[in-house]
């Protein structure tokens, strides 16, 4: 029946099945057309048909189904331009009764377009480009003809506007020549050079700057969807209440139609690659729309809470770039959540509960008995709870809702003797994030409030909890996380690796958090231009760790000046040095840019290189220090030559005995390699993947656990590597690219006379890695 009643408004078979395929479309559709043949017989003819098929497809609210039926079957809603016209009205002003003459006059009700009236707006628009149309001819981009000709006739039908455009076009240049069939040559796109950034302007708190273009491409997406300020009732699924449109109107008033994000973390642990997507995409967001984003601790669970986790989150947001517009904690609002709570019990729409945490976790739990016991009741029950009467777990706040997952009466409150860090002993009872979350957006006035994917089964509880109170009731975006493979980022598993040794602490360079990426040498530029290059959608983004890598040396290449430093020394003694004291050599900070400047390195006759960079028999391809085979010393135009080899009792190479020549007499050697002279000792730190497998956490991939796959040569230390004295005024986390071995920053570690280095990365990526 079905499938006959679709194909008789004109869909073909094929297209009828599928939509049967759809069941809310469908029965959407047999709705309408059921309706359309009540007033217009059952023969419908296609253009009516197509026209309560887009109605079915496109409405979101279908309590409007009938209302813009009836205007398609009186012929009151003849065009696809009408139709969008309507359901855009009907978007806009969720209440009811609509104003149906404000709505006609929107749609275009009535209003007729004559033929005349159109071939006048056609005639206008072609005398306007009436010089182009004859130089170009039928190379003109006609689509241009048909846009001022809807503009100035918006409800016109556009077959009509499209058939005069072709007439009088035809009548103006004739029929097409065989020019005219030709295609026309596409003209070249200027390209930018390869250095080049191309800037956009943003605004940020009312402060004009600049940013390149790839940290916006995270706005690509699911954020194009994103409803403006002011237009929550526009996203689906959106709960309208009688007092909606007023909480909006005060809600615009208070924020002046400002973009509001928030960045909400819990104070309980160290922030993670994950959180620098979310950091980004709150403040990238609100940035580029010339908002504002604020940092607000969720502060609600005080057995967990330190303030060095409140300082290091704060650090983090700051070293990546952003400054919140302000920071608040979800503490701020305890008072005001309070009172929230009593009125949410005289709503009749919470209760206090006596079941025991374990009773209720779970995906089928009991319902709760004290459902519904009397307002009076719980509102007594809900002051013994703050009063301390009751002990932990003996009684809970509880809200009546079902949750999109299927989870029955979240937690509002719970007790919990613990003092908290910002209100002290004042309360023994603390609101859940269920609770609290979206009630401080609310009070916040936030307009978008962006979160990971695992949120979306509490959507259904944010917009009820707003509802239940009749307060603002901003609009809940879920995106997917960012992971990373070869790590874990979860707090409690961090922790496990820290108590057992494996790791130093959170900021072990080793880790993905952000504290130890920023130990390890990350220029928080990498981060931001990984997040931006990864993307925000709402399928999950899982991540080779070489893509933060590779972002990490496009920046550091630009950053991070050159030095020199020998990991494994060989001591060289220049038999023929040309003067009776060291030399001082010119490198180049930025060997590309020489305008970067210079920095001085002494050249003694006594000079240490890579042990691997002399062997004491050159094999086919071996290009570097052998006997018979001369080397260049980078930088100060010399080539040396072995004379002779020294080695200790067990027969190891110890020393190197050489002589040089300048490098303009000299035969041009295969290769130039790094040294270093009165140079400075060293720690150096070389890093590797701290697991062996892509995914630690996965059972059928480790069954062991992630403590099993351990990689055991996760890090290397060498006590002895030298370094040119050039460095000798780094401060922690400056960066260095040395020479030939990677990108090296100075360990907070770093103690007078010792400095530590850590490797960032190398300078190539690892084709040996998998």
């Amino acid at each position: 029946e079905a499938l006959g009643l679709f194909t008789g408004i004109g869909l073909s078979e094929a297209k009828a099945r599928e939509t049967l395929r759809n069941g809310a479309l469908s029965a959407l559709l047999r709705r309408a057309v059921l309706q359309a043949r009540s007033a217009l017989g059952p023969a419908l003819d296609k253009a009516t048909g197509t026209l309560l098929y887009n109605t079915a497809a496109r409405l979101k609210d279908p309590k409007h189904l009938g209302f813009l039926v009836g205007y398609i079957a009186r012929k009151e809603i003849l065009t696809d331009i009408q139709l969008s016209a309507a359901l855009e009205y009907v978007r806009s002003h969720p209440l009811e009764p609509l104003d149906v003459p404000d709505f006609e006059r929107a749609c275009g009700v009535g209003v007729c377009i004559t033929p005349e009236q159109i071939e006048e707006a056609v005639e206008a628009v072609i005398s306007k480009h009436r010089a182009e149309l004859l130089a170009e001819r039928y190379h003109f981009n006609m689509g241009l003809l048909m846009g001022e000709a809807r503009s100035r006739l918006r409800w016109a039908d556009g077959k009509t506007i499209k058939n005069e455009v072709d007439l009088q076009v035809l009548h103006l240049l004739g029929p097409k020549t065989e020019a005219d069939l030709e295609k026309k040559p596409k003209a070249a796109k200027a390209r930018l050079a390869p250095v080049e950034k191309q800037k956009v302007a943003v605004v940020e708190n009312g402060d004009m700057g600049t940013e390149p273009q790839s940290l916006l491409e995270q706005l690509r997406g699911e954020a194009l969807k994103f409803h403006k300020p002011g237009e929550n009732y526009k996203t689906e699924g959106y709960v309208v209440t009688p007092n909606t449109m007023a909480l909006l109107k005060q809600h615009l008033a208070i924020t002046g139609g400002q973009v509001r994000t928030r960045f909400p973390p819990e104070p309980n642990g160290i922030l993670h690659i994950g959180h620098a997507k979310a950091i980004n995409f709150n403040f990238g967001y609100a940035k580029a729309n010339g908002g504002v984003c604020f940092l607000r601790y969720d502060d609600t669970n005080p057995e967990k809470e330190e303030e060095k986790y409140f300082t290091a989150i704060r650090e983090m947001v700051e070293w990546l770039g952003y400054q919140p517009h302000a920071v608040t904690h979800a503490s701020d609002y305890f008072d005001q959540l309070y009172t929230w709570a009593l009125e949410l019990i005289r709503r009749g729409q919470a209760y206090v509960c006596h079941q025991r945490v374990e009773e209720i976790k779970g995906h089928n739990p009991p319902p709760s008995p004290w459902r519904d016991r009397p307002v009076e009741e719980s509102l007594l029950l809900f002051e013994d709870m703050r009063k301390g009467k009751f002990g932990e777990g003996e009684a809970t706040l509880r809200m009546k809702l079902v949750m999109e997952d299927g989870k029955m009466d979240p937690v509002a409150y719970r007790v919990k003797f613990t003092p908290h860090h910002r209100t002290g002993d004042k309360w023994c009872i603390y609101p859940t994030y269920d609770y609290t979350h979206c009630l401080c957006d609310s009070i916040e006035h936030i307009t978008h409030s962006l979160c990971t994917k695992e949120f979306q089964a509490r959507r259904s509880s944010y917009f009820w909890l707003c509802n239940a109170l009749d307060v603002y009731c901003p609009v809940q975006w879920e995106y997917g996380r960012l992971n990373l493979l070869y790590t874990v980022v979860s707090k409690r598993k961090i922790i496990r690796l820290v108590e057992t040794g494996a790791v130093r602490d959170w900021d072990d360079p080793r880790l993905f958090t952000l504290t130890a990426l920023r130990r390890r040498g990350f220029p928080p530029e990498a981060i931001n231009n990984f997040c931006a290059r990864v993307g925000v959608t709402v399928a999950q983004a899982t991540m080779e760790p070489h893509l933060l890598e590779a972002c990490a040396r496009d920046v550091l290449n630009e950053q991070a000046p050159r030095a020199m430093a020998v990991l494994e020394p060989l001591k060289v003694t220049i038999t023929n040095f040309p003067a009776p004291k060291a030399l001082e050599v010119l490198v180049p900070n930025f060997p590309a840019d020489e305008s970067c400047g210079f920095h001085k390195v002494p050249f003694h006759q006594t000079i240490y290189i890579e042990e691997t960079d002399f062997r004491e028999e050159a094999d086919k391809g071996y290009k570097r220090l052998a006997p018979g085979q001369p080397v260049g010393l980078r930088h100060t135009g010399y080539v040396i030559t072995v004379q002779n080899v020294i080695k200790d009792v067990s027969g190891r190479v110890i020393e190197l005995e050489v002589t040089c020549t300048k490098s303009d007499v000299a035969e041009k050697p295969k290769a130039f390699i790094h040294w270093v002279s009165e140079p400075l000792a060293c720690e150096v730190r070389l890093y590797e993947r701290l697991f062996l497998h892509k995914n630690p956490e996965d059972p059928s991939e480790v069954p062991g656990g992630f403590l099993s796959d351990l990689n055991p040569d996760s890090l290397r230390v060498v006590h002895n590597a030298l370094v040119d004295s050039s460095v000798h005024s780094a401060r922690p986390f400056d960066k260095f690219q040395f020479e030939r071995l990677g990108y090296f920053s100075v360990d907070p570690d770093s103690e007078a006379g010792k400095m530590v280095f850590n490797r960032t990365v190398t300078l190539k990526e690892d084709p040996g890695k998998a």
